[in-house]
């Protein structure tokens, strides 16, 4: 029984050095510019994965991404500057939110209109239930 715990012990072992993660660590000249990385990063939607940000993605396509905001925020860019390249780049999708344009404008009007319709339908049926409750007690 101690050898197959060991055995074990062993083969886990082995495994975890099989799959190594790649921490990688940024360095900036300032806070301000750490700052800004990490709020761009966490704001930026990866275009590979669904709803998730490419400071939690590990798709190659967001590793992509952070290097190139890493290096455009090292060279002073803001982040009007650097959401415009990427944006113009991935399309819209990659910002969670995106600027109001004809081709956006769904994306910001459609909520608010799908609610003003539910609330209109809601209000019609209660009118409709409370008209007939109304004629049934007149019928009787």
């Amino acid at each position: 029984m101690y050898f197959i715990h060991r055995a074990v012990f062993i083969m886990l072992l082995l495994a975890s050095f099989s799959a190594p993660a790649a921490i990688q660590v940024y360095s900036f000249d300032d806070p301000a510019q750490e700052q800004t990385f990490y709020t761009l990063t966490n704001e930026l939607r990866c275009p590979k994965c669904q709803n998730q940000n490419i400071a939690d993605s590990d798709s190659m396509i967001a590793q992509d991404m952070k290097a190139r905001i890493y290096q455009e925020v090292r060279e002073g860019k803001t982040e009007q500057q650097i959401i415009a390249e990427l944006t113009q780049r991935y399309g819209d999708f990659i910002h969670y939110r995106p600027s109001f344009k004809l081709n956006t404008a769904v994306l910001w009007l459609g909520p608010p209109a799908l609610l003003i319709l539910v609330a209109t339908l809601v209000l019609m049926n209660i009118r409709k239930r409370s008209n007939e409750i109304e004629s049934e007690e007149e019928d009787i």
